[in-house]
Order: C-alpha cells, then structure tokens, then sequence
C-alpha cells in the first residue's frame, strides 16, 4: 500500500505548488477550479488507459498518447517546484526572522510569494513544455544519419572501406506514420552500405503489429543483404502467457524477417566472402543481465564454425550482453540467480568470451527516447546511464567495440526528447602499419 501513497503524495505535492504559481498570478476561479477539473481528467485518462493496457497485455497508441500528455504536463513542473520551494526556504527564515523582530502572528512575519518568481518558474517550465510537444508531434520522426570510421588491424584487405548500416528498435505497433517510415527507409538506402544489419525488437509485442509496415520496409536494399536478430519484445512475453501462443507468435515473427529481406540469425552467422577472405556477421538472441527478459543467445552456437582470427561482427540485442559481470545477475531472496528454464546461462560476456568479436552491435536502451546530446562538446545525457552504463555510440575495452544505437522507432511514450531516432553507418577501415 506504501508504494502507492507515496507516488500519490509527491504528485499531489508537484500539483499543489504548480497551483500555488497560477494562484500568485490570478485570482480568477474560474482558472483555479479549472486546474483541478483539467487535472483530475489527465490522471483519470492515463490511469484507464494504462489499466486497459494491462488486462490486454500490450499498449496502444491511445495508451502512449496518455502517457504523453502525462508526461508533457508533468515534467515541466518539476521546474516549479524546485523554484518555489527554493523560495518557500528563503521565506521562512525571512518569517523566522520577521517573527523574532516583532510582535503578530507567524502569517503576519511569512513574507508573501512574489509574483515575479512565479512568473520565472512558469517560463523555465515552459521549455521543457515546448520540447516534449515537439518530440511528440515531431521528434519521433526526426530521423539522424550517424556515421563512424573504424580502423581495425585484423580487417582482412578484402573488406577495407565495407560499410555497413544499423537500424534496431523498429517497434512497428507505435508507427501513425506512414510518409514518415517511408522518407526513413529512403534515407537508409541512400546510404549505399554493403549489408543492412538490424539488431532487434521488430514489434512491440506481437507479430501482427509489423504486417502494414512489411511493404515500406521490403524497400530496403544492401548488395550484401539484410541481416537481424530478436529483441526481447519479439518473444511476445508482454502479450501471451501460454506457451502455445508465445510459440505461434514466434513463428510469424519469423515469417516477418523473411517477408521484409532479413535473414534471421537465431545464434547463428552468415560468412561474407571477398577474395578468398572471410567477415562473420554472427547473430544471437536476446541475452540481457536483466531478469525480466528471456536469455536466449549463445555465443557458443553462433562462433561454432568460426576460427581463431577471423574478423567477426556480432548482432546482439541488449547492450549489457557486452560486459556483464556474474555479479550483476539478479539474485532471488535465497541469493540465487534469477533465470527461466529456457535461459541460456553456461557462457562469459563478449568482452571475456574466448573467439575474439571485433564489434558488437547493439540497441534495446532506445537512449530512454530522453536526453541531452551536444556533439562539439562530446557531451550526452540520458537517465537511462544509470540502469545501462553503455547506452548510446561506440564504446571500446580491451579492443573490442560496441556501438549501441538510439533505436528507430518507440515505446510506450510516442516521442523523442534530445535523443533522435538513429540510423547508424559504420565505415570499416583497415589500419595501415607505419613503416
């Protein structure tokens, strides 16, 4: 019962002081008792959508669309608060002081709001306003080509300048879009890379969500072909319970990839041949640290024809597949790990796996669709840092790469707010040794 009141409190507390700005500036009731009514209706909206939601198993754009609008009138008085409450400090030691200097009562000494406070805690609010309305009704579809140069010494001759590009997330159930999806699928093919590599989460839960959307994405074209992987919304965990069905959506997942051009790697690989040299583009499914999602991938299936020094290039969903440490697997109240019969538990992470894996790619954070980026300054924020370390661009230990992409498409909140959706190009270069 605690884990409820406490929500309730806060927000009850956020509403009060975002009033209490509107009441220094009016005194009109009927904007006052407005408020509330407005209120009253944006939780009651979120909280049927959300239970409705749940009883199906699977949000809807009338769901996002609630969290959207939750979310847009919320954050921003955030700012408020913190704004009138650093004045409710100043004031009550000024009242502190004002009550020991002279006779009357506490409300007397309490020095009243100032207007102009208010009116500053409303303009800074306002920012954060404007930019969730634009990352709703526009930065969802402010596509970004990102390109990177890698040099690696063990790229074999054959495969110096091979480009190749990243998409992931697509999560085709919150597309309402078409021209949109199209004008991105476009600029992916402009990009003329040698191979497509998508790294999972097609749908947001069930198979079916992807069948408008095959024919846009049938589009995409790479001389080498399009490569994939699962994410852990392809498994239809959020949607079915029984086994059955989580099976029989699996097989139309399936059948989605081929009808789209992939070729779907269920820890597996494709060999790309130039000039008698080799480039694996191996593919596992999901494997993630988190116990929540299922853990299917085994890198031991997928490099199990590959030999020592050869160049291989890994799909893998869940960016924390990289570097996971035995420590950090949820533990049950007995200290056990938590995992699913079907878990796949018997192998290291990327970085300690025994065959070398030049570059991993990955999505699944989607950069929390929220953040702050400033290229020039090599500078980015999201508070997804503090549940993925490794949530967005390339990293690098003990020289082997990952490059986690931002994600395509969207879940559960319909926008993006600083971090836009990614399509990703990777240039392969070999480096030249010095003489």
């Amino acid at each position: 019962m605690l884990r409820f009141i406490i929500p309730i409190v806060l927000v009850f507390i956020l509403e009060l002081y975002t009033f209490f700005s509107i009441r220094t500036l009016t005194s009109n009731k009927f904007i006052l008792i407005g408020f509330w009514i407005f209120m009253v209706l944006v939780y009651g909206f979120f909280f049927y959508q959300m239970s409705g939601s749940q009883r199906a198993g699977r949000f809807n754009m009338s769901t996002g669309y609630a969290i959207a609008m939750l979310l847009t009138l919320t954050v921003p008085k955030l700012f408020v608060f913190a704004i009138l409450f650093i004045e409710d400090i100043f004031r009550f030691f000024v009242g502190l002081f004002n009550y020991f200097q002279q006779t009357g009562t506490i409300s007397e000494a309490l020095p009243g709001r100032r207007k102009f406070i208010s009116q500053l805690a409303l303009g800074i609010a306002a920012i954060p306003f404007a930019g969730f309305l634009y990352g709703v009704f526009k930065g969802r579809y402010d596509f970004r080509v990102i390109k990177h140069t890698m040099f690696f010494d063990d790229l074999p001759e054959a495969f110096d300048g091979y480009k190749l590009t990243q998409i992931s997330d697509i999560h085709a159930g919150s597309f309402d879009n078409k021209e949109k999806v199209e004008y991105a699928v476009d600029l992916i093919n402009e990009q003329k890379s040698d191979v497509i590599l998508f790294t999972g989460d097609i749908v947001n839960a069930v198979a079916e969500e992807m069948h408008p959307w095959i024919d846009t994405f049938k589009r995409m074209e790479a001389k080498d072909g399009l490569y994939s992987v699962l994410g852990n919304h392809d498994y239809g965990f959020y949607a079915y319970k029984t086994k059955k069905e989580i099976q029989e959506n699996h097989k139309k997942i399936e059948e989605v990839h081929k009808a789209v051009g992939f070729n779907l790697l269920q820890n597996d690989k494709k060999t790309l041949e130039r000039n008698g040299e080799k480039l694996h583009i191996l593919g596992v499914e999901n494997w993630g640290a988190s116990s929540h999602f299922p853990k299917k991938g085994s890198l031991k299936q997928a490099t199990e024809c590959v030999e020592d020094g050869e160049f291989n290039i890994l799909l893998s969903h869940d960016p924390s597949h990289f570097d996971y440490k035995k420590m950090d697997m949820p533990k049950d109240k007995n200290g056990k790990d938590v995992i699913r019969p079907t878990d796949i538990v018997d192998e290291s992470n990327i970085i300690d796996f025994d065959k070398k894996i030049q570059l991993t790619l990955a999505g699944h954070t989607h950069g929390m669709q929220f953040g702050i980026e400033i290229p020039f300054l090599n500078f980015k924020w999201s508070p997804v840092k503090y549940r993925y370390p490794r949530w967005a661009g390339l990293y690098e230990e003990a020289g082997k790469y990952l490059h986690v992409n931002r994600g395509f498409g969207v879940l559960a909140f319909p926008g993006r707010v600083g971090i836009w959706p990614e399509i990703t190009v990777i240039e392969l270069k070999k480096r030249k040794k010095v003489a």
